[in-house]
């Protein structure tokens, strides 16, 4: 992002997150107000920076039925915290719900979301998420560990295509293991749709997505008939 810039929203926005009062934990205040960087979000979840303690927090945001998130990343979001925030589930320890729709005030990128997407990538200590396979079930999970993994990946990202039912998967190497995960990221679905090819990596998904792909966000579903399921639910440029 540069120094100066015309846009009057943009410098009120680069304003906004620089000069954010720094806190060492993320603020759980029933009604108070927050605010992210959008790392991802689908209707489930919406994945953030919170600018506070500049860790990672998912928000659980009350999506009219009709609607499709349009959040995408690296927008700066304002919200405000239930004042239930929830935060009992296991399996999502990171989780608070927000009282309404957030509100966006821009997008911020540069050295500064490097630096934070570097510091906040996830360390090799096993099996993505505790364990192998694709899921695991509910009753498992104590809050002991994240349920959201920023990967820098050893090879790939690769996006796939599967036509027996159309859906979109990302296959990467990380640490050793080649995991394959189901693609929730609207991008990069509507990249493969738009392209129509099986498979994209390289140079060519680098084009078609826009940016070269140097993170992948996954991150635990909520139990699915018991069990809760690994997804991406993000590609992201290196910042």
């Amino acid at each position: 992002m540069a120094i100066f810039s015309r846009d009057a929203a943009v410098r009120a926005n680069k304003r906004l997150v620089e000069r954010m009062p720094q806190r060492s934990s993320v603020d759980l205040s029933g009604g108070s107000t927050v605010f992210g960087l959008v790392l991802g979000s689908t209707n489930e979840t919406t994945t953030v920076v919170d600018l506070k303690s500049q860790t990672i927090v998912r928000w659980r945001i009350p999506w009219p039925s009709d609607y499709v998130t349009d959040l995408a990343v690296f927008d700066v979001v304002e919200g405000q915290l239930a004042f239930d925030v929830e935060r009992n589930d296991l399996a999502q320890p990171e989780s608070v719900t927000l009282e309404d729709l957030p509100r966006r005030l821009g997008t911020y990128r540069g050295r500064r979301v490097r630096r934070w997407l570097e510091q906040l990538a996830s360390p090799a200590d096993g099996p993505l998420f505790g364990f192998r396979g694709p899921s695991a079930p509910y009753w498992e999970f104590r809050g002991e560990r994240p349920s959201v993994a920023l990967i820098a990946a050893d090879r790939g990202p690769q996006l796939l295509r599967r036509s027996d039912d159309g859906s979109t998967w990302v296959r990467f190497g990380w640490f050793g293991d080649d995991v394959w995960l189901l693609c929730e990221d609207a991008h990069a679905i509507r990249t493969m749709e738009a392209t129509r090819r099986a498979s994209l990596a390289g140079k060519e998904l680098s084009s078609a997505l826009g940016f070269r792909p140097a993170y992948v966000l996954t991150t635990l579903s909520k139990p699915i008939d018991g069990h809760c399921y690994k997804s991406c639910t993000g590609l992201l440029p290196r910042g």
